[in-house]
């Protein structure tokens, strides 16, 4: 069973920046995609970022393409995700995912991901 935690949430104020981190609890993450989802009140949860363990290669949505980045440490089994210029509507419950035989197609796709941390809360004011 793979544990994922995320820890690095808080309150800031728009403008600012935020670093999340996911830790795994697992042997390797080789082969696995690892993504950072929100959610918000009212609304689904949402695709923020990912990237292939194996490769490194990085996908972001676009309402945080050139904002947010997203970075893996190999030797702490530990997902990044660096968040600059926040805005209030980056608000939300910030979830780490995991999978170990992701396709490339559906690494947006939250319900693709077998393993999920138990969120954070990211609160960006006015």
């Amino acid at each position: 069973q793979v544990q994922l935690v995320e820890s690095g949430g808080g309150l800031v104020q728009a403008g600012d920046s935020l670093r999340l981190s996911c830790a795994a609890s697992v042997r390797s993450l080789r082969n696995y995609a690892m993504g950072w989802f929100r959610q918000s009140p009212g609304k689904e949860r949402e695709f923020v970022a990912a990237v292939r363990w194996n490769s490194g290669h990085t996908y972001y949505a676009d309402s945080v393409k050139d904002r947010f980045t997203i970075s893996k440490d190999s030797a702490k089994l530990t997902v990044h995700l660096q968040m600059s210029s926040l805005k209030p509507e980056d608000t939300g419950v910030y979830y780490c995912a995991g999978d170990p035989s992701m396709i490339l197609s559906s690494i947006r796709d939250a319900r693709q991901y077998s393993y999920w941390g138990q969120g954070t809360q990211v609160t960006v004011s006015s």
